[in-house]
């Protein structure tokens, strides 16, 4: 199950981006728009409660195309439980400036199994003061990437695996043997299924392991974190740990958090856009009854379109109501900070005290103004009341410890988070019944609910 690479360079590199905050973004995605307050955790701060816009919007970028041959993103990985990760052979590299001269995003699509369905996996880059960098959820290292990375003219100092996740796991290995004096750190309880494999087995070898708010870290000057360990919430724990680059005021998450993008992101290839507008198998039992065509599709930028919102839906809900016209739940999940559907469901609302202390601590301890996720758009303007309004749910789920007491401010505050957090019921059907499949297996966990009053 390991990787093999045979690797490529220079695809897109992006100068200045993506994001930056505006009145006339909309945070909420349905009617309630552009705004959002904060939530007070349980700790108090000086903080008030404040307007604030959760955006993640590109400004003008400077675009360079790759000139190599197809064989510099070679890459072979035919490994992944249930489904094999994708793209098996050739995986383009692109690289964002995120903050100036501090922070870079490379990412490449990754693809569930043998279907249409992809969207972009991301390793972010931070140069310390030292000079060195500090790579934060290794992506494939390709020819294309690993030249990527070497045009920033600095030494791999450190290698991070954030998470348990296999997804993020599976090219570590592949990507410390590139640099074999860098020091790699991993999270603590690394666990895998169906068979617990140990971490010699991925090919990571002699890695030390993230300690929650360690200080005796090599980076801890810079770069502080905060791991999120959860009991067990059924076949194993989760396990993701979150960082704060003091410096940028940036929050770097795994799959904490994400911010669906309405054009899809660059890295995933037009041909996998169009395999998903077209209207196969999935699309026919997603219909709600109506009548599917079977014409064929052009490439054009509507299907492009289509094909993306599709791709959206399924990653977030597994089977949404309607793929056959996705653009109005598509809207209502699309422009602002989430908790993915099925992170929501299948893990945080089982284990929500431990959540909950997580976030409050980011949140009192790390005055953070943008975030950037390994899923999705990034790096997202976004502050702590927008990282505490996507956890809003966790209010519905908690003891009476949990609450703090009543005001208009913290009523207007619910109400947002509500908004931010609301998912179409219709399309939250599949992913329910699999929850309650799960959980008569006893594959996960019962979800907590209701307060004591």
């Amino acid at each position: 199950m390991a990787a093999v690479t045979v690797s490529s360079p220079k695809s897109t590199i992006w100068q200045n981006p993506i994001s930056h905050r505006e009145p006339s973004s909309s945070f909420l995605g349905g009617s309630l728009k552009g705004l959002c307050l904060q939530l007070k955790p349980r700790n108090k701060n000086k903080d008030a409660t404040k307007l604030v816009v959760a955006s993640a919007k590109p400004t003008t970028t400077e675009r360079i195309r790759s000139t190599r041959s197809g064989g510099d993103r070679f890459y072979i990985n035919f490994t992944g439980f249930p489904f094999p990760l994708g793209p098996f052979l050739n995986r383009s590299t692109t690289r964002t400036e995120a903050v100036k001269g501090s922070i870079w995003l490379f990412e490449q699509e990754q693809a569930l199994g043998f279907s249409s369905v992809s969207t972009n996996i991301r390793m972010t880059v931070v140069k310390l003061k030292s000079g060195g960098l500090w790579v934060h959820a290794p992506i494939a290292p390709t020819k294309e990437c690993i030249q990527l990375l070497k045009e920033l003219g600095a030494p791999v100092e450190y290698i991070v695996l954030p998470t348990f996740a296999y997804e993020h796991k599976i090219f570590v290995g592949p990507f410390s043997r590139e640099f074999p004096r860098a020091q790699v750190w991993v999270a603590p309880r690394q666990w895998s299924w169906p068979l617990n494999l140990p971490l010699e087995f991925f090919g990571i070898f002699r890695a030390k392991t993230v300690r929650d708010e360690d200080l005796s870290t090599p980076w801890a000057n810079e770069i502080e974190q905060k791991v999120l360990s959860s009991p067990e919430v059924g076949i194993g724990p989760y396990v993701e740990v979150a960082f704060y680059h003091k410096p940028s005021r940036t929050l770097l998450v795994t799959d904490a958090v994400i911010f669906v993008p309405r054009q899809p992101p660059d890295c995933i290839s037009k041909e996998s856009l169009l395999a998903s507008a077209k209207n196969g198998l999935a699309v026919k039992l997603l219909s709600k009854g109506k009548e599917v065509s079977e014409e064929p599709v052009i490439d054009n930028k509507m299907n492009r379109q289509k094909g993306w919102e599709r791709m959206v839906l399924q990653i977030l809900f597994l089977g949404p109501s309607n793929l056959l016209e996705p653009k109005a739940s598509f809207a209502q999940m699309s422009q602002k900070l989430i908790v993915s559907p099925i992170v929501k469901t299948l893990v945080f609302s089982k284990v929500p005290e431990k959540v909950r202390d997580w976030i409050d601590r980011i949140s009192r301890d790390w005055r953070f103004r943008r975030i950037i996720p390994a899923h999705f758009a990034a790096p997202v303007n976004a502050s702590r009341s927008d990282f505490l309004a996507a956890f809003a749910f966790l209010d519905d789920l908690l003891d009476e410890r949990y609450v703090t007491r009543p005001s208009l401010s913290l009523l207007f505050t619910s109400l947002m988070g509500k908004a931010a957090s609301y998912f179409p019921p219709d399309d939250m059907k599949t992913l329910s019944s699999l929850d309650q499949f799960l959980v008569s297996v006893g594959a996960v966990k019962k979800t907590v609910s209701g307060r004591k009053r």
